[in-house]
């Protein structure tokens, strides 16, 4: 692959889920000699809410690249950072290629280095929701299935590629990256004033983000979905950070007029990963149809309920974080109930979710170059 003892691994993020999955893996690259760390950045998420905060928050190092694909259709995303990509590739020529994550870049970037022939290790490998309704299901299975090295997040996804018929040689279990970032940034969120801006205390508050298609787009869904966190904000206040999707469709909708009817809702700007982090840990409960706040939740310890009717992350429900609620208004409500009131639900952290993923995932890597 490389020559004895020097390794070059170009490091691809896009959207907004993967900056807090390679932040710890380009700082535990810094520490190992032989490896050189590449950084491309796709612009797939370009906005500084969406992308320059994460970067300046996780204190990301400058792109080496920054391709600017910006948005499109999936196949017009997709296609703009293959031709992109592919001159990074033969510029650079390097020995491995890591993508983290679901994004359209991810696949993107995986079927362009394969085709160059060059190794790709997958991080957060094996996922499965079984919806192919889901882009993200469409870029996990192509990605997991061309790639070098899968590193898993959780031993449902170990089963889920073994089922498939990959060799167990590809497969290693190294837990959740994602934590190692939340657990790095928990402390110095005690530090900011988020609570003080937003009018909030500890306990007295809901989280919600909402961006999936599948919730935002349809007239019907979105207004069943704001109908039903309007009953609960009567008496539970919820701080909405607005995906720009879904602050579009509300427009386009023409369903603002419901917003105010929802005295308890109070919708803000998207936040920074730091922001985002410290009022989730002192939420009473995150509401959600993002897969990265489902397993934030579970460590820190909030109940969460996702507007999906299927997760590829069970282990947040089998950890006694989650519930699904899918987008029908009832359902909604019976989960928020519930999730408000415990039922007994103990929430415990899943195996190997303690901050070292990305030291595993680097001690493979590195031994490439041996």
């Amino acid at each position: 692959m490389a020559e004895r003892g020097l390794l070059k691994i170009v490091n691809v993020v896009g959207g907004r889920p993967n900056f807090p999955k390679i932040a710890p893996i380009l700082e535990a690259m810094a520490e190992v000699p032989t490896v050189t760390a590449l950084l491309v950045h796709t612009g797939q998420h370009y906005d500084h809410e969406m992308s320059r905060i994460f970067f300046e928050d996780l204190k990301i190092p400058e792109p080496d690249f920054f391709l600017g694909v910006g948005s499109g259709s999936h196949a017009q995303q997709t296609a703009r950072v293959m031709v992109e990509f592919e001159k990074v590739l033969e510029k650079e020529r390097p020995d491995l290629v890591v993508v983290v994550g679901d994004v359209n870049s991810t696949m993107a970037c995986a079927l362009t280095a394969k085709k160059l022939c060059i190794p790709v290790a997958h991080v957060e490998a094996g996922l499965r929701s079984r919806d192919w309704t889901m882009p993200e299901e469409i870029n996990r299975i192509v990605t997991d299935t061309i790639s070098d090295l899968l590193f898993t997040p959780s031993r449902d996804a170990d089963q889920n590629l073994l089922q498939e018929g990959v060799s167990p040689q590809k497969i290693h279990f190294v837990g959740n990256v994602m934590i190692d970032s939340l657990l790095t940034y928990l402390p110095k969120t005690q530090e900011r004033d988020t609570l003080e801006r937003f009018g909030v205390a500890p306990g007295n508050y809901a989280t919600m983000t909402l961006h999936r298609p599948s919730n935002v787009d349809n007239r019907r869904v979105l207004a069943g979905i704001i109908d039903a966190i309007s009953d609960f904000s009567r008496t539970q206040r919820i701080l909405w950070p607005v995906h720009p999707r879904a602050r579009k469709m509300l427009e386009e909708l023409k369903l603002s007029h419901m917003l105010n009817e929802a005295n308890g809702l109070k919708l803000i700007d998207p936040l920074g990963y730091l922001d985002m982090l410290a009022l989730n840990r002192s939420a009473r409960l995150i509401l959600t149809d993002s897969g990265g706040l489902q397993e934030e939740a579970t460590v820190l310890g909030v109940p969460c309920v996702t507007l999906r009717d299927n997760t590829e992350r069970p282990i947040t429900v089998e950890a006694g974080a989650n519930r699904l609620a899918g987008n029908d208004p009832d359902r909604i409500r019976s989960a928020f109930s519930s999730a408000l009131n415990g039922n007994g639900r103990k929430i415990r952290i899943p195996e190997l979710w303690d901050g070292k993923a990305a030291e595993r995932i680097v001690d493979v890597l590195s031994r490439l170059s041996q």
